[in-house]
């Protein structure tokens, strides 16, 4: 299907109806040849639905293979920031003051915290930046806990998931932001767990008008990472924990982990390692995006063998649709086989490093970082330099999620599901 951004963005529609899609999704998502992409952005496609997302995917997916990106990459990123400390998928003049008419979301936001304070470092510009949008996104919790793709819509696991990791990301304790009823996200993303009957322990989306949950597995890896208090960036796990977990009544967060851990091992399972995209009026086919989220929620829950089996047989299909889909695949896929404990610079032949490296701006070379650490602290005497500027946004959105989901959630045009 569509990396898990996309996911986020259609999830929101498939869920809260059309009124939960940002507007520009109504408008021609073609690129536009009269104007020159930012040379610092990753991606030569149009960024309108993802230009925060793939961003701080690339980026992110670089600094845990240890690459140190472009200070011009890092910068469009900080660039695209609004005022307020959040974040929108593209702001095309990101000189212009963010409005209410500029579509904020928790997704790009979350997206951008966590490749910023990966980055960060000593670098007190980006660590204003990553407080900044911590403090929005506090601002925005729903009463129960929990986020939805945009402030004000209903809670949906991807959102919570994927703040939940920049939460973590940005050194904060997940269960201590709560609302102002009191609650946190991990009260909120066990009551869009589904029972173990029909539901067999997923994390649902609900339809736009009945409101009913419906098991997604996108949805469900991006609630297990959340129940779980983990990020995009995965280690592999040390030792195995292989046995098929037990569905129980998903009174905590921990036990709506485990009930989705074992939907995943199931549906994955009766699918040759991999999940399925049902879109609307299309042939079922594999879903790579969201078996990437998939190998990191099972690398978190200590699944080591079926982490490895899937990102194995993504090692084994990703190609062409990596190439199609640009920089954010690629980047899942570093974030996958480096969750699996596989190599990224030998993924089934293929040096997924280089290729996403190819994606944007070269990366600093060794001697260029040395030189940077050498003048940190007079530039550090800047207080207002790289803190303010751009930011990012992606769109984990809950969007093409269609049948699947969207994903820890992070855009309609680029999503689209390669075979």
């Amino acid at each position: 299907m569509n990396v898990r951004r996309s996911a986020a963005v259609l999830a929101a529609v498939a869920v809260f109806g059309s009124a939960a899609a940002p507007a520009a999704f109504a408008d021609d998502a073609s690129p536009s040849p009269s104007k020159a992409l930012p040379s610092g952005l990753y991606g030569k496609s149009d960024p309108k639905f993802d230009g925060v997302f793939r961003q701080s995917y690339a980026l992110l997916a670089q600094d845990t293979v240890g690459v140190k990106p472009a200070d011009k990459a890092v910068a469009w990123l900080t660039g695209q920031q609004c005022a307020s400390g959040g974040f929108a998928a593209y702001r095309a003049d990101a000189g212009k003051p963010c409005d209410s008419k500029t579509m904020v979301d928790s997704n790009s936001t979350a997206a951008a915290v966590q490749a910023l304070a990966a980055l960060g470092g000593e670098d007190k510009s980006l660590g204003k930046t990553v407080e900044k949008s911590v403090a929005w996104l506090k601002s925005v919790q729903n009463k129960d806990g929990g986020w939805g793709y945009n402030p004000g819509l209903p809670t949906d696991a991807n959102s919570t998931g994927i703040v939940v990791g920049a939460l973590v990301a940005a050194g904060e304790n997940p269960a201590s932001v709560k609302s102002r009823d009191g609650k946190s996200a991990y009260d909120a993303l066990p009551k869009l767990a589904m029972d173990c009957g029909k539901g067999g322990g997923a994390f649902g989306l609900a339809a736009a008008k009945s409101k009913k949950l419906s098991p997604n597995a996108d949805a469900t890896a991006a609630g297990v990472l959340g129940s779980l208090g983990k990020g995009l960036v995965v280690a592999p796990a040390k030792k195995a924990d292989d046995s098929a977990p037990k569905c129980a009544k998903p009174d905590t967060a921990s036990q709506a982990a485990s009930n989705g851990t074992g939907y995943l091992l199931d549906v994955l399972g009766e699918n040759d390692g991999h999940l399925m995209s049902a879109m609307p009026g299309a042939k079922d086919q594999p879903d790579l995006g969201n078996t990437a989220d998939a190998v990191l929620a099972l690398a978190a829950a200590g699944q080591r063998d079926q982490a490895e089996k899937s990102a194995q047989w993504l090692a084994e299909n990703s190609a062409k649709w990596a190439k199609e889909s640009g920089p954010a695949a690629y980047a899942q896929l570093v974030l996958a086989a480096h969750a699996a404990g596989m190599d990224p610079r030998d993924f089934g032949g293929a040096d997924l490093v280089e290729q996403l490296g190819a994606q944007g701006p070269p990366a600093k070379t060794s001697s260029e970082s040395s030189s940077e650490s050498a003048s940190d602290s007079d530039e550090k005497k800047d207080e207002d330099g790289g803190a303010g500027g751009t930011n990012i946004w992606w769109i984990i959105g809950v969007g093409m999620v269609a049948g699947i989901g969207i994903g820890f959630l992070y855009s309609a045009n680029r999503k689209k599901q390669q075979p």
